[in-house]
């Protein structure tokens, strides 16, 4: 299994390995999975490393209502529940914890899992082959805004999109105005590539690419990197 891929700026200082900054408490998780033991493992696992894990569920009603009470930073989610599935918990959890983010941890990299997933809000898909190491990995990312997907699984979601892509007609809206380096950043953003990663492609400083990234969510009217990567490749420029 290789490395779990994530999407955004990266300032890894202000992020030590529990999940804390240096002026912020750990991060807070809710582990949402029908498997005791697998609950109870992988929050083990959380909390060894720092991370605050307020709460765990193992259907879509017990993960709404303890959503609604935690707000917790991250959820990781299972896509089988014990009445529904995680794309229904997902979009329950968010609408009771607008501020979460979800991760899916699941045991399946069907299509359909993924897809339903990523529609219902979800930032990220790993699979459970994944090892501590990536998990830990991919909670921070998530935690940053990052979204994170299992190698392959990326690639899934982005040529899904590609293929729900119109093409703007003259009866529809037209599309901001991006300035050509801002657009071949954007596209770079879709490709999953970090900002250290893009700075390096295209010769310029790291915060030249963040001051483009900057300047598209303000043109976009985007709050988050998460959102700037679907609106790309939404719009088929990845």
């Amino acid at each position: 299994m290789g490395t779990a891929h994530s999407v955004g700026g990266d300032e890894p200082g202000m992020i030590d390995a529990t999940g804390a900054t240096a002026a912020t408490k750990p991060t807070t998780i809710m582990v949402v999975d029908d498997h005791p033991m697998w609950r109870d493992g992988v929050s083990r696992d959380l909390t060894e490393n720092g991370f605050e894990v307020v709460a765990t569920a193992d259907s879509v009603a017990a993960a709404t209502s303890r959503a609604a009470a935690t707000q917790a930073q991250v959820v990781l989610m299972d896509m089988h529940l014990t009445d529904g599935n995680g794309a229904q918990a997902t979009a329950a959890v968010l609408a009771q914890s607008p501020h979460s983010k979800v991760l899916v941890l699941s045991a399946s990299s069907e299509r359909e899992d993924v897809l339903e997933a990523v529609k219902a809000g979800a930032s990220g898909y790993l699979v459970k082959s994944a090892g501590v190491a990536e998990l830990l990995d991919a909670v921070r990312a998530t935690a940053a805004g990052q979204p994170v997907f299992t190698p392959g699984l990326a690639g899934l979601v982005l040529g899904e999109y590609r293929r729900m892509a119109t093409v703007p007609t003259g009866d529809g809206p037209e599309l901001p105005k991006l300035t050509e380096r801002e657009t071949e950043v954007l596209r770079f953003v879709a490709k999953g590539l970090s900002a250290k990663q893009i700075a390096a492609r295209l010769g310029v400083s790291h915060r030249t690419v963040e001051n483009h990234v900057q300047a598209s969510l303000r043109k976009l009217q985007l709050s988050n990197r998460v959102e700037l990567a679907r609106y790309a490749i939404e719009n088929g420029l990845d």
